[in-house]
């Protein structure tokens, strides 16, 4: 029997950096209090091949376009600004074209999901209504799309 779905209760969050350019990182360290990840998504792009006998368009498809930015809410506290701060200071000390990497670990899926992405330089300021959670709303700028592989089991951060 087909499983019917999967719940989001579980998933965990984690970054990592190349140890060598262009190869997915062996450790990964864990993000907290995360409450939401955005959508990575593909629209394919289609070429126009018509030609003067067509009476329709005929397309073949061109290249996908990958979502520009992924927001990331956590809940905003002392320590999860921490932890930010330190991804932030980590990604500015990269160096010989190593990249930082996300990883999603979904229970009740074998493998994680992977993209490469940038931090912003600086921490947001939150906006602050009446009887909410604080959180705050954290945008990468994706570079790449990896998608599913072995996950890495995360560290904790100190």
């Amino acid at each position: 029997m087909a499983t019917a779905g999967l719940s989001t209760l579980g998933i965990t969050f984690s970054y990592g950096v190349e140890t060598v350019a262009g190869q997915k990182p062996t450790t990964f360290k864990l993000l907290t209090r995360i409450n939401e990840i955005g959508d990575i998504t593909v629209e394919p792009e289609s070429i126009d091949a018509s030609a003067l006998e067509d009476l329709t368009t005929r397309n073949v498809a061109g290249r996908d376009t990958i979502t520009d930015s992924l927001p990331v809410t956590v809940n905003k506290t002392a320590e999860t600004i921490k932890e930010w701060t330190d991804l932030i200071a980590t990604y500015k000390g990269l160096t010989g074209g190593k990249r930082m990497w996300f990883q999603e670990i979904t229970p009740g899926l074998s493998d994680a999901e992977f993209f490469v992405a940038q931090p912003p330089s600086i921490l947001p300021i939150s906006g602050k209504s009446q009887n909410e959670l604080l959180t705050m709303e954290i945008n990468l700028i994706i570079e790449e799309m990896i998608g599913t592989s072995a996950k890495v089991e995360p560290t904790p951060g100190e």
